[in-house]
């Protein structure tokens, strides 16, 4: 009888084992240049990660490549041809029977800008990373084994991509009150493997804005990407002005193009036009524009212009700003009763260089704007003539006039033992402040001044090697109490919120009936609450103005 049952035993096992064995797995997929070219004779690698075993094919003369009877597990696909670069695509997964598509691109030395190393274990100490232009579309350099390789950034290998956000927060004089609450969803379509459409939403509880994102790029084959863009936002009308109707509905459409010359120049160009409609109609037409020259592969000199300050959140890899004023375009204000926006000027003329794991930017930048939207905090119940108050944010916008003034800067990037980086920003620049002997909130606009002030940044960031924890901290100290920050529209390596600020990204790991991934998120801004400038408001109230609001964010996203 135990020979019987021995006997059914292993029947079972075996037959419950076949299909893992009768089910293999293939990757393939087409090797492609810059351009969008196929190329022939490049030869496909496979790495087995837990075998240690090579899969070795050469692509045929459309640039496809086929490898077969593989098993399940993680594998690294690197593509190698004569005058480019190896191409990396790491640690994808293959389950049982699936078939992977991976498209490849292999780039020359001077289509790579962002240079990483390559991750050979948690202790790594002579790890490096430098960024010459901020840019998600850019292939990543990494250096292994002594060796350069093109670390593709896949962008649209899966044709759908989606994710949610429910995020909260609170801005304001302390973390109390009604607060905000909004959820963010983003949806990107691979189109034709040289096209990408995405949608993005934020939508806001109770009083809370509603803001629409759609755009659509497209590869061109000779290098260039081509966007066009519409946004849609509509912030809910406060109580205050609720006899004017005064929803403000805005739609803005942008177009940008980019486009190499002579595989040593980069331009990138376009314009916004912003269509506002608040007690009245308000148009404006923003271009912008930068032009890389490589001198080397370790020196670029930029020249940028634009008419809108910049957000950086994104560079955090998740946007966890709120929908409502405080950050979101279009920057405006009330004078007299009539709705103004702001209008800017930015031109900069930046150089930057790396040796080894240190790299250095210095830069001279020339700021025009008029009607420049200040920011307070507190309720506002009196006269509204010159105020623009946030019924989601519990803040309000003020006109500070006109700013006209240049400066400098100069920044050290470092790369520390364990994946830290070390950045210090010093600039030196003119900023809008408040005489201090003004306390009523109707004197204000007569006696902003503009006054020139130094500013130093210092940022760390990291990421834990084992709980794959990101978190950035950084403090910006300003030798004044200005309403506007020293060098505005810094978009450099240095860029940081004035005071202290700390970000994190935890991933949340998975379970099985949720396919999806989970991250949790915490940002804090201004923590300490600094920069705050009490005034009395025409009700009698305390209000304060501030350069930013301190405020703390958090929340939970799903990547599906």
């Amino acid at each position: 009888m135990g020979r019987k049952v021995g006997s059914l035993v292993l029947l079972i096992t075996v037959a419950l084992s076949v299909p893992t064995w009768a089910s293999p797995g293939s990757i393939s997929g087409k090797v492609k240049n810059a351009r969008g070219v196929p190329q022939m004779g490049a030869m496909v690698e496979v790495i087995s990660l837990s075998a240690k075993k090579v899969f070795t094919v050469f692509t045929d003369d459309t640039g496809y490549y086929l490898v077969d009877g593989l098993g399940t597990g993680a594998y690294d696909v690197k593509v190698s041809a004569t005058s480019f670069l190896p191409t990396l695509r790491e640690n994808v997964t293959l389950r049982s029977g699936t078939s992977l598509v991976i498209n490849l691109t292999l780039n020359t030395l001077t289509d790579a800008i962002r240079l990483l190393p390559a991750k050979q274990g948690a202790q790594e100490d002579d790890d490096w990373k430098w960024t010459l232009r901020s840019s998600a579309n850019r292939p990543i350099l990494r250096i292994a084994n002594g060796q350069p390789v093109i670390v593709a950034n896949g962008k649209n290998d899966r044709p759908l991509k989606a994710s949610v956000a429910f995020v909260a927060g609170n801005d304001g004089t302390a973390f109390n009150g009604s607060g905000d609450m909004s959820t963010k969803v983003n949806l990107e379509r691979s189109l034709f493997q040289t096209g990408l459409l995405s949608f993005n939403g934020d939508l806001g509880y109770g009083q809370g804005a509603t803001v629409f994102r759609t755009s659509y790029t497209h590869d061109m084959p000779n290098g260039s990407r081509p966007e066009l863009a519409v946004t849609l936002r509509r912030f809910a009308a406060s109580p205050t002005l609720a006899v004017h109707d005064a929803a403000l509905e805005a739609m803005t459409v942008r177009a940008a193009d980019n486009m190499q010359l002579g595989n040593f120049i980069d331009l990138h160009g376009g314009s916004e036009f912003q269509a506002v409609q608040f007690m009245g109609r308000v148009n404006a037409y923003n271009p912008f524009g930068w032009a890389d020259i490589h001198l080397s592969p370790n020196t670029v000199v930029e020249y940028q212009y634009a008419t809108s300050v910049p957000s950086m959140r994104l560079l955090k890899g998740f946007d966890s700003a709120p929908a409502d004023m405080t950050e979101s375009g279009p920057r405006m204000t009330l004078v007299n009763g009539q709705s103004e926006l702001e209008r800017a000027h930015h031109q900069e003329i930046s150089y930057s260089h790396r040796h080894g794991k240190v790299s250095i930017q210095a830069a001279y930048f020339r700021d025009s704007i008029s009607n420049t939207a200040l920011t307070g905090v507190g309720e506002m119940n009196g006269e509204f003539a010159n105020i623009l108050p946030d019924a989601y944010s519990g803040t309000f916008a003020y006109n500070g006039g006109s700013l006209d003034t240049h400066g400098l800067r100069f920044v050290v990037q470092r790369q520390l033992p364990n994946g830290m980086t070390a950045t210090v920003d010093y600039a030196f620049g003119g900023v809008l402040d408040l005489n201090d002997n003004v306390t009523r909130m109707e004197d204000v606009r007569s006696h902003i001044d503009e006054r020139y002030q130094h500013s130093v940044a210092g940022k760390l960031t990291g990421a834990l090697p084992h709980s794959k924890t990101q978190w950035i901290a950084s403090y910006k100290w300003t030798s004044g109490s200005g309403l506007t920050p020293v060098d505005l529209f810094n978009s450099g390596p240095g860029q940081t919120d004035s005071y202290l600020n700390v970000f994190i990204r935890q991933p949340v790991p998975g379970t099985n009936f949720l396919p999806a991934k989970m991250e949790a998120l915490v940002d804090v801004r201004n923590l300490l609450a600094q920069g705050y400038h009490p005034v009395v408001g025409s009700d009698g109230q305390t209000v304060y103005l501030v350069q930013a609001a301190r405020s703390i964010r958090g929340g939970v996203a799903f990547v599906f």
